[in-house]
This record gives C-alpha cells, sequence and structure tokens, in this order.
C-alpha cells in the first residue's frame, strides 16, 4: 500500500450522553450526585462544579493507583478489527490517544518518548538509511526519523489500517510525514512482513502498542521473535530498539 497525502477532514467533537468504558479506561461525568450536568464544553446548569469537572478520563495504572484528568470533549470513539481507539481533547495535555484503554501519547509531550525512542539508535549508527518501524501507526516515530538527512527509505508496518487512517485525520502533526516519499506504509502484520520481505535494515524500531494478552502486539514482545525474525533482519551494524512497558 502506497502511502496518499488526502487527509479527510476532522468531524466535529462530540460527547457521548453517558459514561464511556473502555477495556482498562474510562470516562466519566463526576459532579458530586451521579448525575451528569454540563457538556464537558464547560456549558452546564450554571453549577461552577459541575462546569470545572463535567468529564474526566481514567485509567488503572496498577492495583491501588489510578490517574485521571479532565476533557474539554471526546473527538473520536470506536472499534477497529483489532483494538479500542479514543481520540481526547484533554484540559492538560491537548490531544490524547487511547488504545485499548491505554493512553499512547499526548499532544503536548509525546515528542519526549519519539524522540528518545528514534534519535539515540540513529545517532549511534554511521550511516542509517534504510528503516523499518514495527507499528507507528500515528506517524510520529516515522516524523522523527525523516527529520534525518540520511535516511533514504522508511518502512513503517503497522496491522490496522483503521488506527493508521484515523491519525492521519486528526493528528495534523504528522502530516508532513504522511507525504514524504521516502515512506512506505504497508498494512500488515509486523512479524510476517518483516519474514516475506529479503532485504535487511540498518535500524528496526519495535513502536507497538503494550502487550496486552489477546492483543494485536503481544507476541512481538518476546525473545524468540528478537532472535528468529528481527536480527537477520538487520544489516551489518544494524541496530534494533523497542519501546518497553
Amino acid at each position: 500500500m502506497s502511502n496518499s497525502c488526502l487527509i479527510p477532514n476532522t468531524p466535529h467533537s462530540f460527547l457521548p450522553p453517558h459514561p464511556l468504558k473502555t477495556k482498562m479506561g474510562d470516562i466519566s461525568f463526576p459532579n458530586g450526585n451521579g448525575k451528569v450536568h454540563g457538556n464537558g464544553n464547560g456549558h452546564g446548569n450554571g453549577n461552577s462544579y459541575s462546569q470545572r469537572k463535567s468529564c474526566w478520563y481514567e485509567e488503572e495504572i496498577e492495583e491501588n493507583l489510578r490517574w485521571c484528568f479532565a476533557l474539554n470533549s471526546i473527538l473520536h470513539t470506536g472499534a477497529t478489527q483489532f483494538q479500542d481507539i479514543q481520540l481526547l481533547d484533554t484540559k492538560p495535555f491537548g490531544k490524547a490517544l487511547v488504545i485499548d484503554g491505554k493512553l499512547q501519547s499526548a499532544e503536548i509531550d509525546e515528542f519526549i518518548y519519539h524522540e528518545s525512542l528514534v534519535h539515540p539508535p540513529l545517532l549511534h549508527h554511521s550511516n542509517p538509511k534504510t528503516i523499518f518501524i514495527m507499528g507507528g501507526g500515528e506517524g510520529s516515530t516515522a516524523r522523527e526519523l525523516l527529520r534525518h538527512k540520511s535516511v533514504t527509505k522508511v518502512v513503517m508496518c503497522d496491522i490496522d489500517e483503521e488506527v493508521v487512517e484515523f491519525c492521519k485525520s486528526y493528528l495534523s502533526v504528522n502530516t508532513k510525514a504522511f507525504c514524504d516519499p521516502r515512506l512506505e506504509l504497508i498494512i500488515n502484520d509486523a512479524r510476517a512482513e518483516l519474514v516475506k520481505r529479503e532485504e535487511k535494515y540498518d535500524v528496526i524500531i519495535g513502536d507497538l502498542a503494550d502487550p496486552i494478552e489477546g492483543g494485536p502486539c503481544y507476541q512481538l514482545y518476546t525473545k524468540t521473535f528478537y532472535e528468529l525474525t528481527v536480527k537477520p533482519k538487520l544489516a551489518e551494524g544494524g541496530i534494533f530498539v523497542t519501546q518497553v512497558t
């Protein structure tokens, strides 16, 4: 599948009429008595408490530990063949991408994760030209890779086409990356794609969702996968890096 520069228009934001349940994260409308007052945009019934706390996102980090933050609105919520996705407009962090109930990245600070994932291996490599991204559907890893002038080809392989198209629509910060002719966008399982390709890569990057059991990325965090699939696809002096939970 070739990359496309067609970025669909973003639909208007909306809020559900009741709390939205995800696999691990909850969106609720607390006002002290369990009823909904306000619509998430600061327009409530005149009660200042309702206007301040009309919509919140909450996620369990571990037992006895949760975090939550206030929302301006819910831009999108839905489910693909592989995972649940939400895009939230949060008050403290801007747009935030949630997959399978776990926060993946937020507009205000996603650069910290993506710069840390991409630039150390590329700066360590003597002449990185060809890169393979496992996952990376939101486009931010590709964006950082394409800043390097030595890079001639970036293959981004994500299993979920709906997530990729969703991110193209909503995450305008990555529009330029999706339109870069050096980017080859493939919709496939990363393991299957690596196995069938003959070429080797200077850098392979795992930018995958967390290994939730039963999720699409669970088998891509194993020692067997790294040794038998990833390592043979590295060129001489090649580097493999992945995010870890």
